[in-house]
């Protein structure tokens, strides 16, 4: 009980002049009464009981256990599919990294000036930003169809949204002092920033490009469920039918896939940075 005590009210320190000093006390005695309450009410709102996670729990290893040995025969179905999943994941990545560099600019604080372009821009990217890439996928499946094109456009927006965020930060982390410099001179401020700016950056903006690429490959996996093309639209089929065995090979093929893709862009950013 003490120990409880003392958690939410420190013991008194004593200085060496001899005055006592009360620290003052610990937020915890608001914090973890929250925090009880939001997680007692979080299980009753979402029905959680370990009860049934203890009688239901091992279907996940029977169904582990269907996909092993993987059907191996099925990799000529599925090669096609998982080459449209790599080639949406590189090209939405370089669409949203091409757009997010003029919207950076138009972001950065240190490059707009006018406090109205910078609000509509942060402004517009806050509330896109606010759709999951799912969500997007199934607007653009509604605008361009089923297929890959969706997909792509999704990632390409998701995209966009993260680096330009991302980049715009590092640029306003950036030496302004070439940037000053060529202004003086009489450069325009876009003449100055792609001089001055961008060669301080590139390493990053391209390892930011490798990073959201990551990210990309796995989103894009679980995109053909909503119809958006790639390798998910047979994992959708195939565990909807229960062939276990061509689910064990679709995920063995994607773990190994975002396993190379990862360690190749860990390699390439470690040479960039």
């Amino acid at each position: 009980m003490e120990s409880i005590k003392r958690l939410f009210l420190p013991k008194p320190i004593t200085l060496s002049n001899g005055k006592v000093i009360q620290p003052k006390m610990s937020p915890a005695i608001y914090v973890v009464p929250i925090l009880a309450f939001m997680t007692l009410y979080s299980i009753q709102l979402t029905g959680f009981k370990l009860a049934t996670l203890f009688r239901r729990g091992y279907q996940f290893f029977v169904i582990l256990d269907g996909m092993i040995p993987p059907n191996m025969a099925y990799f000529e179905k599925v090669w096609e599919p998982l080459l449209a999943t790599i080639m949406m994941s590189i090209l939405g990545t370089v669409i949203g990294s091409v757009l997010a560099l003029p919207a950076a600019y138009l972001s950065s604080e240190n490059m707009m000036k006018s406090k109205i372009v910078k609000f509509i821009t942060k402004a517009f990217l806050s509330v896109v930003r606010t759709f999951p890439i799912l969500v997007l996928a199934l607007l653009f499946r509604i605008i361009f169809g089923i297929g890959a094109f969706a997909g792509t456009m999704a990632i390409g927006i998701f995209t966009f949204t993260i680096m330009t965020k991302m980049f715009y930060e590092l640029i306003d982390t950036a030496d302004m002092g070439p940037f000053e410099a060529l202004m003086s001179s009489g450069a325009s401020r876009i003449q100055a920033f792609w001089v001055s700016i961008m060669p301080q950056l590139w390493g990053q903006y391209f390892s930011l490009v490798l990073y959201n690429f990551e990210m990309n490959i796995r989103n894009a996996t679980v995109l053909g469920y909503v119809g958006a093309g790639g390798i998910g639209l047979i994992l959708n089929e195939r565990l909807g039918w229960r062939v276990y065995p061509d689910v064990g090979l679709i995920l063995l093929v994607m773990m190994i896939t975002v396993y190379l893709i990862e360690s190749l862009s860990r390699t390439i950013r470690k040479k960039l940075l």
